[in-house]
């Protein structure tokens, strides 16, 4: 649509803390909610939170398990990790979306879409489930073609619940789940009594909000395969469009070098790098500043944080602070200087086009 921007970012599933790795993705889509929005465009911006579906390898639900550890209803675990959501990326200044749905509060879509791919047959009931026909569907289009994937290559990953032989395919995916009778979170269905599939909730919900078709759809990238994949079959079985013009990914974010994972005792939270209350790093940094060091990378580009790397990053955050107090207290000169003003306006010229080529922000800040 002219003038206007449908943007869909999948959202953190909220059975723990917010990390790092999911903040630098967050930061990465404020910037460029922000450009869209300078530039003059109406954008749309829709995050989700995910609260239900979203599984273990062993089938148990993230959420589910959470509420059993803390003893807790398991909306109250949503609700709990929700807010300290919100409280982090207030702190790293992040705009809020237009519209932040959850995938509770969407069932009722995401049996109609199950009703709809059953009619087409490119869904399958099996044992009170329903299943996505991987087979069927690529006889209308390529399963994988965003990832490059090639299933004939590489094992299932596919989330797989209770038992592999519900499915026909190795590569289906479910998109109810009938659930036992010690699952905390299950609906009424056509089928049974269960809960939707993870990867049908951001189609539903997507769909609702932008449209059959909408602009860019991002996240980070380990979302691509299964998650992204998933979704746009659903999408193109569902609509016979594709979803969205441009998929964005974010890259990882290691910690000194190495993986994040709290079994390697190589993580740490934004609230323990605020407060300077952890083992890994010697002081407490401003948020302005991570957000900053973040920024120093391009958002599609691996990027290690380090204490080293923090505070080269907090002298040039100063130095950038310093300049710009400078600024505002200089006197607007009485005669014009050309040769500066024409110098400044090429300059402004040089940071648009560093944004304009795919949100290049480490340049931009050079140019800074």
């Amino acid at each position: 649509k002219k003038n206007s921007v449908g943007m869909y970012v999948c959202g953190p599933t909220v059975y723990s803390d917010v990390h790092l790795g999911n903040c630098r993705t967050f930061i990465s889509f404020d910037v460029i909610f922000r450009y869209l929005k300078h530039l003059g465009y109406n954008v749309r911006y829709v995050r989700n939170i995910t609260d239900v579906g979203h599984l273990e390898d062993t089938g148990e639900d993230k959420i589910s398990k959470k509420a059993k550890v803390e003893q807790l209803e398991p909306m109250e675990i949503a609700q709990k990790y929700t807010n300290s959501f919100k409280d982090v990326l207030r702190k790293f200044n992040v705009l809020n979306p237009s519209i932040e749905p959850i995938a509770s509060g969407h069932i009722t879509e995401q049996i109609s879409i199950i009703e709809d791919l059953l009619e087409k047959n490119l869904a399958y009931i099996s044992n009170g489930s329903v299943y996505f026909d991987i087979s069927k569907y690529n006889e209308i289009d390529s399963y994988g073609k965003l990832s490059g994937r090639d299933l004939d290559k590489i094992k299932s990953n596919s989330r797989n619940l209770n038992s592999q032989g519900d499915k026909i395919n190795e590569f289906d995916f479910a998109l109810w789940k009938k659930a036992d009778k010690n699952h905390l979170m299950k609906w009424n269905s056509p089928w049974s009594l269960g809960f939707p599939g993870w990867h049908l909730e951001c189609t539903a919900m997507s769909n609702k909000y932008l449209g059959e078709e909408f602009d860019i759809h991002g996240g980070g990238i380990d979302l691509k395969f299964p998650h992204h994949d998933c979704e746009i079959a659903q999408a193109v079985g569902y609509n016979g469009k594709q979803p969205a013009k441009f998929w964005i990914h974010t890259n990882m974010l290691t910690l000194n070098s190495k993986k994040m994972s709290k079994s390697l005792d190589n993580n740490i939270l934004p609230d323990q790098l605020f407060t300077g209350k952890n083992d890994i790093f010697s002081k407490s940094y401003d948020p302005n500043i991570i957000r900053f060091f973040f920024l120093q990378a391009h958002y599609r580009n691996e990027l290690d944080i380090s204490e080293d790397a923090i505070q080269s990053s907090e002298k040039g955050f100063n130095r950038l602070i310093e300049m710009i107090d400078r600024l505002d207290n200089l006197k607007v000169a009485k005669t014009k200087n050309d040769k500066i003003l024409n110098s400044i306006k090429e300059w402004e010229k040089n940071c648009y086009s560093c944004l304009d080529d795919d949100f290049n922000t480490p340049m931009l800040i050079a140019e800074i």
